[in-house]
Formats: C-alpha cells, sequence, structure tokens
C-alpha cells in the first residue's frame, strides 16, 4: 500500500548495484573473505578500520572485484525505461552509490539507452560519504536544485532507506523480489517495491506529471 506524503517529487536518487542493474554481479561475501572483513562489519567501515598499508592492499582488492563486476554486469529488469520515464517528465534522475566512479562507468557501458549523461550527479565513494551517512543524499539535491523532501532515495539495501530518512527524503527499498534487509529498529521506507516499474507511479502519484 502507497501511503501519499505532501508535495511533489522533483527528483529520484537510485543506488546503483543491485537496483539499476541486475543483483548478484558484486559477490560481497567473497570481497569479505579475501580481505578478512568480519561477516557482520560492512567492507566500507572495515577498510577505514585498517592501518593505511592493508587499507591499501584490500583497497586494491574491493576495486579489482568492483570492475570484474562492472564488465559483466546488465541493466535490472526496467532500469532503462524507468530512466528515460522520469527524465522525459522533467524529473531530476541521479545514483549515489558506496562502488568506485570508474565501475559504475562501465557497468554503464553495457545499458543501451542509457548513458552517464542522462544524469544529474553521479556520486559514489570518493565523492560523498558513504551511505547511511546522509551526505551524498544531501549533496545529490543540492546539485539538483532541490530540497531533500522533494527526493526519492531509491535502493535495494537497508543503508539506503537510512540514509534517505537522515536526510529528510522519501525512501523506496527495491526488494528484487528477494526478503527484505531491514533490521530491527532500522527506519521504514515510505514505498516498499519489488520492481522499478513501480518508481514512475509513485512519483506520479505525489503529483509531479
Amino acid at each position: 500500500m502507497i501511503t501519499l506524503v505532501s508535495g511533489p517529487l522533483k527528483g529520484v536518487l537510485f543506488d546503483f548495484d543491485g537496483t539499476l542493474t541486475i543483483p548478484g554481479a558484486l559477490d560481497f561475501q567473497a570481497i569479505k573473505r579475501e580481505i578478512r572483513c568480519p561477516e557482520e562489519m560492512a567492507i566500507l567501515e572495515y577498510l577505514a578500520s585498517l592501518p593505511p598499508e592493508s587499507r591499501k592492499r584490500s583497497l586494491e582488492i574491493l576495486e579489482r572485484r568492483e570492475e570484474a563486476a562492472a564488465a559483466v554486469s546488465r541493466p535490472n529488469a526496467g532500469a532503462e525505461e524507468c530512466i528515460l520515464g522520469l527524465r522525459s517528465r522533467g524529473i531530476h534522475v541521479g545514483i549515489l552509490t558506496r562502488n568506485s566512479l570508474s565501475s559504475v562507468l562501465l557497468a554503464l557501458d553495457n545499458f543501451q539507452y542509457v548513458s552517464s549523461r542522462d544524469f544529474t550527479v553521479i556520486l559514489t565513494r570518493d565523492t560523498a560519504l558513504p551511505k547511511p551517512d546522509p551526505d551524498g543524499v544531501l549533496k545529490a539535491a543540492e546539485a539538483m536544485g532541490i530540497t531533500p523532501g522533494e527526493l526519492l532515495v531509491v535502493g535495494d539495501f537497508r543503508f539506503d532507506v537510512m540514509a534517505g530518512h537522515a536526510a529528510g527524503a522519501r525512501t523506496a527499498l527495491l526488494t528484487n523480489g528477494a526478503p527484505s534487509s531491514l533490521r530491527p529498529g532500522d527506519p521504514r521506507p515510505d514505498h516498499a517495491i519489488a520492481h522499478l516499474g513501480q518508481v514512475l507511479p509513485i512519483v506520479l502519484l505525489h503529483g509531479r506529471v
């Protein structure tokens, strides 16, 4: 069920891996094993805890894995239609990811109708504090020339909902038909969606045509 929040949506900020691309290309568990990251810890937070030399080696492994995954990644079902449909209605579209910029650009080469030029802003771990910090959401809203409350954050992981909620944006959790990644105590998303084809109807429901 969709809960209506007052005010139009003027921008949509997407997570990338597993949201705009088909889930599974990037094997997070394999990366954790290779860099000896504890199971309960997120990879970027683990890297930040390491001494400089260990961090450098582990980051190289992560970047190599990201590049390999990006080379074989493909657009998620409905991703390109969603992006083009939003743009045709004057909605800003952006990307906020914990991945590297080079891996995002490489993966976008596998899109047929969409390229980096279709996004108002692309923010990565090199240009924004990683989610769940709200920094990237706030920066994206500023780049779009809108308020965070006029922005819908769409992602497949709990960090996307947490970052959007902390920034004052509206959020949509993409499940891709899988169980939710939310944990007890996490903020609830404004919308839960199974596929990207549900994004445009949400934007239209909020009054932006």
